[in-house]
This record gives structure tokens, C-alpha cells and sequence, in this order.
């Protein structure tokens, strides 16, 4: 099967509107401007750091993928090096083309460039495809990341365990004052 091929370079400032189509289902929520200064600031910093690149895979000139690059350590713990490549998306017309593999050349690349021995990263729990294209190229499951607000996980945590650390004892004092005036607001007299 013979495969057109897919070129990678670091990401221009012109590819930020293919950029943030094409991770649209991963930016922050937002207007369509938030979205596009973002990743016009990732691709800024991006070409202004050594330790950190946007690849984008082209096939005729066209922006077919991309993925975010960063020399880092395995966990803020464990502070062995390893590359970590963010969000390695395609989009859908050029999938099957050789642009993710394309992509990860460029991680290994990247990291033996800076002399980095492992390179990880994550796919969409419910990306099959993704996962089963990672699984082949020798990566394997080290973590479930699991993300909430933080309203949320404060209302499933028991209330003797919420501690407020920030409020001082006034704080806490007037709170029970307002407490204890509502309780007499309430009570017929």
C-alpha cells in the first residue's frame, strides 16, 4: 500500500486556526477567540523553548495533524526524564495515512534529541482507536487520569473531612454569629 507522504515541522503562528480546529474537542470552553489566543500562546512558547515544540504533519501542504511536545519528568515524584506528547490528533480525512505514526516518529525524535530514553502519552478513554493505535506502538496503560471540578469532589467528600484552611478563627466566629442571627430570624416570637 503505498502512502502519500506526511511531512512534520514545528508549528508557525499560522497554523493556530488548524490547530484549534483540531483540538477543539480538548481546549478549555469558550469563545472562539479564548480559544485561539490559547493556542496562539502554546505555539508562542513552544518556538520560544528548547524543551518544547507543536509538530504538525502535513500531507500536500495541508495541516493533517499535530501534537504537542515537552521535555519533562515521568511525575512531578518520579523524576525521571521522558517526553511527554500531548493530544497527537488527526483529523478525520487524513486518518489511515501514516500522520500519527508520523507524529510519534517525531517524539522519538524529539526525545533523542534531548537525550530522553521515554516518551509517554494519553489518549481519550473512549478512544478505541486511539488507545489501540497507542497499544500497538509499545506504550502501555501507567495511569487513569481522572479529572472533576472542584466543586464536585468537595460535595462527595464527608463533611468532617471538609476543613477550610484558609478562614481564620474571626472568620469561623462570624460565621457562627450569622448562623446563630438567621436561627432567631426564623423563630416565631
Amino acid at each position: 500500500m503505498s502512502r502519500t507522504p506526511v511531512t512534520v515541522r514545528a508549528a508557525e503562528p499560522s497554523d493556530v486556526a488548524s490547530l484549534r480546529e483540531l483540538w477543539s474537542d480538548i481546549l478549555r470552553k469558550g469563545g472562539l477567540d479564548e480559544q485561539l489566543a490559547d493556542v496562539a500562546k502554546v505555539v508562542a512558547t513552544s518556538r520560544e523553548r528548547d524543551g518544547q515544540c507543536v509538530a504538525v504533519a502535513e500531507i500536500d501542504g495541508e495541516l493533517a495533524g499535530a501534537v504537542y511536545l515537552e521535555a519533562t519528568t515521568f511525575t512531578p515524584l518520579n523524576l525521571e526524564p521522558a517526553v511527554l506528547a500531548v493530544s497527537p490528533h488527526v483529523f478525520p480525512q487524513f486518518r489511515r495515512k501514516g500522520v500519527g505514526s508520523a507524529l510519534m516518529e517525531a517524539a522519538c525524535r524529539f526525545a533523542e534529541q534531548h537525550g530522553i530514553a521515554h516518551v509517554q502519552t494519553a489518549a481519550a478513554a473512549e478512544s478505541r482507536d486511539a488507545n489501540r493505535f497507542m497499544a500497538r506502538l509499545s506504550f502501555a496503560p501507567q495511569a487513569m487520569l481522572r479529572a472533576a471540578t472542584t466543586s464536585a469532589v468537595r460535595a462527595h467528600l464527608p463533611q468532617s473531612r471538609q476543613v477550610s484552611h484558609a478562614a481564620t478563627s474571626k472568620q469561623r466566629i462570624d460565621r457562627v454569629l450569622a448562623a446563630r442571627r438567621i436561627r432567631r430570624e426564623r423563630v416565631p416570637g
